[in-house]
């Protein structure tokens, strides 16, 4: 069994992405080859790309307010408490609109961390 502090977890390279962080919390280097646990936080006006792949996302939010825009540009609010189910090649990205970070998990297959 891994247990552990989300203070204590590396932040990952997102160059390229400004006012996103992320953090492998649970993943292939811990022995899980199947499922990875991520943690991201949006700073304000902070956005994940829009974007798409073959593998679907489980997310839960966590602190915050944001929006999930999905294929079809539709913006849907999200805050704290809400769950999100994008599923394989949907196109979408994750915003932040409030005045303090938005920070959710992000579940996805082994596969989707590269």
């Amino acid at each position: 069994m891994i247990v552990k502090k989300l203070h204590e977890v590396p932040f990952a390279d997102t160059t390229g992405y400004e006012k996103v962080s992320k953090q492998v919390v649970l993943g292939p280097e811990d022995g899980s080859k199947e499922i990875v646990l991520r943690y991201f936080t949006l700073e304000p006006g902070g956005a994940s790309p829009y974007h798409s792949h073959d593998f679907p996302h489980l997310v839960k939010v966590e602190r915050g307010s944001g929006v999930h825009q999905d294929k079809d540009k539709k913006q849907t609010p999200v805050q704290a408490g809400d769950f999100v189910f994008v599923p394989d090649n949907e196109v979408h990205n994750f915003f932040n609109v409030g005045r303090e970070p938005f920070e959710f998990i992000c579940i996805v297959p082994g596969r989707g961390e590269s």
